[in-house]
């Protein structure tokens, strides 16, 4: 019996424990809420300024689309083609404000002018529209109304200008580059005799044949231009420069040397 007294009054604290530790676990009703009402909230104010910044910035934009182009700047040498004119092509594309001006659109407009090789467009803030054109570098004329430019690309124009000093340049269609770059050979080979190329031909064979600013004809043949300037330059130092007015032809496709025609005496007369 004394032991049992024992055994029992030693369980009693352990129950006390038990109960103050399930005690402790308790919830207090409505303090979980708090936390969640609060993120809520901080959500909602959040949603609500970004919506005051979107709209804000819509309103500046609009503002800003709708201001007027109040000046168009243009650079590049221009000989060719007057700024007066590019203005005026471009101003309908500027109804719509300097930030609504489709950039592409206008460059493009401006490379189909035919004198206008290239061009670029930028804004320049707050309402000004920069334009830089580089016009067509002619080298030569082309049928009756074109000319090539330095990349033997071809283009049309009525304007008359530089005709008279740009050589004639003719042959099939598809020949421009490469008639351009024989153009630039002559020209750079014959500079230092002091004779200018007027006119360059090349038939469907590919033969070449040059008329000089004196009125005589270098028959060149499909290849190795180059040797035969080079042959023809020796031949008139020594013997063509002092009687080029009687000279009618020179025909550079032979091998080593070449053939002179020379005007006819009744020819002679009439010049």
């Amino acid at each position: 019996m004394r032991m049992l007294s024992k055994s029992f009054g030693k369980d009693k604290p352990k129950a006390r424990q038990r109960r103050q530790g399930s005690g402790a676990t308790r919830k207090v009703p409505g303090k979980g809420l708090r936390p969640s009402f609060y993120a809520w909230l901080n959500r909602l104010l959040v949603f609500v300024g970004v919506g005051v910044v979107i709209a804000a910035t819509a309103q500046a934009l609009l503002h800003i689309s709708a201001i007027p182009v109040a000046r168009i700047v243009v650079t590049g040498e221009l000989e060719n083609t007057r700024a007066e004119a590019l203005q005026d092509l471009i101003q309908p594309a500027l109804a719509g404000g300097f930030l609504s001006t489709d950039l592409q659109h206008i460059r493009s407009q401006i490379k189909s002018l035919p004198w206008i090789f290239d061009a670029s467009v930028r804004r320049r803030w707050p309402n000004v529209l920069e334009i830089h054109v580089v016009e067509q570098l002619a080298i030569g004329r082309w049928g009756e109304n074109g000319f090539i430019n330095h990349e033997g690309q071809v283009f049309y124009s009525e304007k008359d200008l530089n005709r008279g000093t740009l050589p004639r340049l003719q042959g099939p269609e598809g020949s421009a580059k490469v008639l351009m770059g024989n153009s630039q050979q002559l020209t750079e080979e014959l500079a230092p005799l002091n004779l200018v190329v007027m006119q360059l031909v090349v038939d469907e064979r590919g033969q070449l044949e040059a008329q000089l600013g004196n009125g005589t004809s270098l028959v060149l043949g499909g290849d190795e231009i180059a040797e035969r300037l080079q042959r023809f330059a020796v031949v008139y130092r020594a013997e063509l420069e002092r009687q080029i007015g009687s000279v009618s032809s020179v025909d550079l496709r032979y091998k080593n040397g070449l053939a002179v025609a020379f005007h006819k005496p009744s020819q002679m007369a009439g010049r």
